[in-house]
């Protein structure tokens, strides 16, 4: 099956307290064969990144306006000058706060936007189609 994929790395900070934080190489990523999903992936120390997996639509809105909860959760906000965008991850093992530059982050979703206008994501799936196969029989 052929899909294009839009990708950014970038560096993200991991905020381990308000004086303090490191930085970590990320990836984000946007298949249109996973038309709802954004993906991020973390490269810390460590043979294997972290991935997470989430609605584009949580990423989109967070730049503009705090929104998600449970396991994801994403706002604006500025820091040291800096429009930024943070992410606060949970999972069973554990927390994350990281913050990502504003500017990068909504370069990337808007290339994504393009590629995958939004409301028309379901058309990237194939199901219309799919369907009208499975009723013709």
């Amino acid at each position: 099956m052929h899909y294009t994929e839009v990708e950014r790395e970038l560096e993200m900070r991991l905020i381990l307290s308000p004086e303090r934080s490191v930085p970590v190489p990320a990836r984000l990523s946007y298949r249109t064969d996973d038309p709802f999903a954004v993906h991020v992936s973390f490269h810390i120390n460590s043979e294997h990144p972290v991935h997470w997996t989430f609605a584009r639509e949580l990423l989109v809105e967070g730049v503009f306006r705090p929104c998600g909860h449970g396991d994801v959760r994403v706002w604006p906000t500025k820091a040291g000058g800096r429009s930024v965008v943070l992410m606060a991850l949970s999972s069973p093992d554990g927390d994350a706060l990281l913050e990502a530059p504003s500017a990068q982050v909504s370069a990337w979703l808007e290339r994504t936007l393009r590629v995958v206008p939004p409301g028309s994501e379901g058309g990237q799936l194939g199901i219309d189609d799919a369907l009208d196969q499975l009723l013709a029989q």
